[in-house]
């Protein structure tokens, strides 16, 4: 019977057998009989070698396994994963040292304790377990948790392989301009980088667990002071898929077909209690919700007003195809078709109250997602608020390369607002010490470079402009004739209500003194280029002509949106909208009561002529 057994019947334990003299010396073979020699091995195995039959040990603690002792309490002189005091290891070194024949001289080695097999053996089990021990670190070994971080792991891999990290990606490898981050659509993740997890979830989560709702949603969270959640009878199918693209509508029941109509005729009796009362019925109608927002608005009940359109959002979110995807750029909602708008609205609306409320980043990625349900037509003109967003936001980036990409299809510098929101953007980017100064220089010169093309394609907007900001114009300047009254007069009217638009939104960038500065010096350098009759100013002035004739009904459809006072005073009389009929911009409520599925169909490319409605 083999020692270990025996200990078991005893209920002993290693280590704790009475110590004497003899104890210290003895040799471990692989047979259990210490004084008989080897064994022969059973037939069919190979002799084992001559070094692996017996290993000679003058101290038993040598076979505790090296890498467990490092850490543990100390119980009966031994650690619990076994590690040994200092007071038991100087104590078995003075057995060691009493139990042997002579005491060691310089060079040499004792009798039975010190032969050289010995010494070879405990050597190479301590090299072994070194070995597995560094293995273990170098593969990432488990932290107090029993888990590491990745990129840790990762930094150790590259260390040992001795390459080095790969640079940026490619830009052909980057993620689409129009890509939409999941985490980015909730404004608390903008909140807590400014003010704190602890201050933005203060009471939240206790709230939340009052109630289960029945889906997880990405644009929105659902509140406990919500009503109970039942189908309303809005849905989604897909309609078809070609060219890597998939188009989705929304499909209204016979039921919220019914609603919808109730709706229409609260609507014509311009009374909100008839909506209230409609709500109360179907608290989870998608237009009573969005024209109750509007009134609340307009009465200056701001927190009551978002959380209307949050709760419109969550049942358009919840009736979303399986297949619709808010992030992958390739689903499409045609705006032509009367119950996809509520969809475009609502986002709008929190895009809208987003950005009042201090989140530029949201709302810059509400923006994008706009964007991609319907780019090439772009129903809500979106291009006219993005770059805006994106400053706010200080993604200069973003809108340096958005206008990179889409410039040779899309005309971007054709636009006030990108012709003076990007060398803006250039600008700023060159302000930011953290980057190297061949690039704050590449930078600097690109921003007065597109600064000056845009003064002279668009020279109506610098008097405007320094008006807003409260600074008076140079008398060189403002009595000029390229930027003089006849600039502002002489512009087309869709260009001035382009140019009413950017100024009422984003003339507040433009504020900082340096920035004033920088502008001061183009000017000059453009009244220099004036002066010298370049024919880039001639057809520049060609060119407005041209172009801003009319304005496609796009564009009058984001300034109804964008209620800014100077653009809406703009739009033609047969273009405004009145307050209530805001769920439906620049349509009739006689064609919302015949549903048809039709619509407008214009872009950038309608520059000219007016885009007459579609039927299907």
């Amino acid at each position: 019977m083999s020692r270990r057994a025996l200990r078991r019947l005893r209920g002993e334990q290693r280590g704790q057998e009475p110590l004497g003299p003899g104890a210290l010396h003895f040799i471990l073979r692989d047979d259990d009989d210490a004084e008989e020699g080897p064994k022969r091995e059973p037939a069919g195995r190979r002799p084992r070698a001559a070094g692996k039959e017996g290993v000679r040990v003058n101290n038993r603690f040598e076979l505790i396994n090296i890498e467990d002792l490092e850490e543990g309490p100390v119980v009966n002189g031994e650690r619990s994963d076994g590690q040994l005091t200092d007071s038991v290891v100087l104590g078995n070194k003075r057995r060691s040292q009493s139990g042997s024949v002579e005491p060691k001289k310089d060079g040499e080695t004792t009798g039975k304790t010190s032969s050289p097999e010995q010494s070879n053996t405990s050597g190479k089990l301590r090299k072994k377990k070194k070995k597995q021990k560094n293995k273990k670190n170098s593969t990432g070994e488990s932290s107090e948790n029993g888990l590491e971080d990745i990129d840790r792991i990762l930094e150790r891999i590259e260390d040992n392989s001795g390459l080095t990290r790969p640079g940026p990606p490619p830009l052909s490898s980057k993620k689409h301009v129009l890509y939409v981050e999941h985490r980015h659509l909730n404004p608390d993740t903008e909140l807590k980088r400014y003010f704190g997890a602890r201050a933005v979830l203060g009471e939240q989560r206790p709230r939340q667990r009052q109630r289960i709702y029945p889906k997880c949603t990405w644009l929105t969270t659902p509140k406990s002071t919500w009503p109970r959640y039942t189908k309303p009878g809005l849905s989604m199918r897909l309609l078809e898929s070609r060219k890597g693209l998939s188009w989705f509508a929304f499909e209204h029941s016979e039921e919220y077909q019914h609603t919808q109509h109730k709706f229409l005729a609260a609507v014509e009796s311009m009374e909100p209690n008839n909506i209230v009362v409609l709500l109360q019925t179907s608290p989870y109608h998608v237009d009573s919700l969005l024209q109750l927002s509007d009134a609340c608005r307009f009465q200056e009940d701001q927190e009551m007003a978002r959380d209307l359109v949050e709760r419109a959002l969550y049942s358009m979110e919840c009736a979303f195809h399986p297949l619709f995807s808010l992030t992958s750029g390739i689903c499409r909602l045609d705006y032509r078709r009367p119950e996809n708008r509520s969809f475009y609205l609502a986002l709008y609306k929190q895009m809208s109250f987003l950005e009042k409320r201090g989140c530029p980043r949201t709302a810059l990625e509400y923006c994008k997602l706009i964007l991609s349900l319907e780019p090439d037509e772009d129903p809500l003109c979106m291009l006219l608020l993005v770059d805006h967003l994106a400053l706010r936001a200080r993604n200069y980036e973003y809108l340096i390369r958005l206008f990179q990409e889409w410039e040779a299809h899309r005309n971007l510098s054709q636009l006030p607002n990108f012709a003076f929101s990007v060398p803006l953007a250039y600008f700023l980017l060159s302000q930011q010490a953290d980057l190297p100064e061949q690039e704050l220089s590449s930078a600097r010169d690109k921003a007065s470079l597109l600064i000056q093309q845009a003064l002279i394609m668009f020279p109506g907007v610098l008097i405007p402009l320094l008006e807003y900001c409260s600074v008076r114009p140079d008398a060189a300047v403002a009595n000029h004739r390229f930027f003089g009254p006849d600039a502002e007069i002489s512009q087309p009217p869709a260009l001035s209500q382009l140019v009413s638009l950017y100024l009422g939104r984003s003339h507040f960038l433009w504020k900082e003194p340096a920035t004033m500065n920088w502008l001061e010096e183009n000017v000059r350098e453009v009244l220099r280029t004036v002066d010298a009759g370049d024919p880039a100013v001639e057809a520049c002035e060609n060119r407005r002509k041209v172009l801003y004739q009319r304005a496609p009904r796009n564009i009058h459809r984001h300034v109804v949106l964008s209620e800014i006072k100077e653009a809406v005073a703009a739009l033609p009389p047969t273009k405004s909208c009145q307050p209530w009929k805001h769920y439906r911009p620049l349509l009739s409520v006689s064609v919302a009561k015949l549903h048809c599925r039709g619509g407008e169909a214009g872009g950038w490319r309608s520059w000219g002529s007016e885009p007459k409605p579609r039927l299907e």
